[in-house]
C-alpha cells in the first residue's frame, strides 16, 4: 500500500463539478492499493500517518503530528501510484490491486482513520476527481507499508 502525504492549509475534491469532501489544516492522502495488501498494511499506514511529526511546533521545528495539532484528514484512492514507468513510456498498473479488493481496503483504511481522527473525509472510488489543495510549506512525503521507501 502506497500513500503520498501532503500537509495542506485546506484541500477539496470535487466530482463533475460538485463539491465532494473539504478539510481545512491537516493532511491530503493519496492512497494505492497493490496487490496481496490487506488489513495490516493498512493499519500500520494509518498509524504512521496520523503519528508523523510534521506540524511545526512553537520554535518552528517539525515536531507535532496530527493528533497534536487537531488536524483533518482526506483521503483519496489513486491505483496510479503503483504505476510502473521502468519500461517503455505508457506506465502498467499490474501491480495495483483489483477494483473490488482495493475499495474494501480503501474503506477500511478511512474508517480505521475515523477511529483515530475526529475529521477524515474522502473521495469517490474511481471516480474522475479534481483536487485541489494549499500545501503547507510545501511538506509532500511518500510512505509504502512494504517500506520500500
Amino acid at each position: 500500500m502506497r500513500v503520498v502525504v501532503q500537509r495542506v492549509e485546506k484541500a477539496s475534491v470535487r466530482v463533475n463539478h460538485r463539491l465532494v469532501s473539504e478539510i481545512s489544516k491537516g493532511l491530503l492522502l493519496f492512497l494505492g492499493v497493490e496487490k496481496g495488501d490487506g488489513y495490516p498494511d493498512a493499519n500500520y499506514l494509518v498509524d504512521k500517518v496520523i503519528h508523523l511529526r510534521i506540524f511545526e511546533d512553537d520554535a518552528g521545528k517539525m515536531n507535532r503530528s496530527l493528533m497534536d495539532v487537531s488536524g483533518e484528514m482526506l483521503i483519496v484512492s489513486q491505483f496510479t501510484l503503483l504505476g510502473d514507468c521502468r519500461k517503455g513510456r505508457r506506465p502498467a498498473f499490474t501491480c495495483a490491486e483489483e477494483p473490488d479488493r482495493s475499495n474494501m481496503l480503501y474503506n477500511y483504511f478511512i474508517s480505521s482513520a475515523k477511529e483515530k481522527i475526529p475529521v477524515v473525509k474522502s473521495g469517490i472510488f474511481q471516480a474522475m476527481m479534481k483536487v485541489e489543495l494549499i500545501n503547507d510549506g510545501p511538506v509532500t512525503l511518500l510512505l509504502d507499508s512494504k517500506k520500500l521507501f
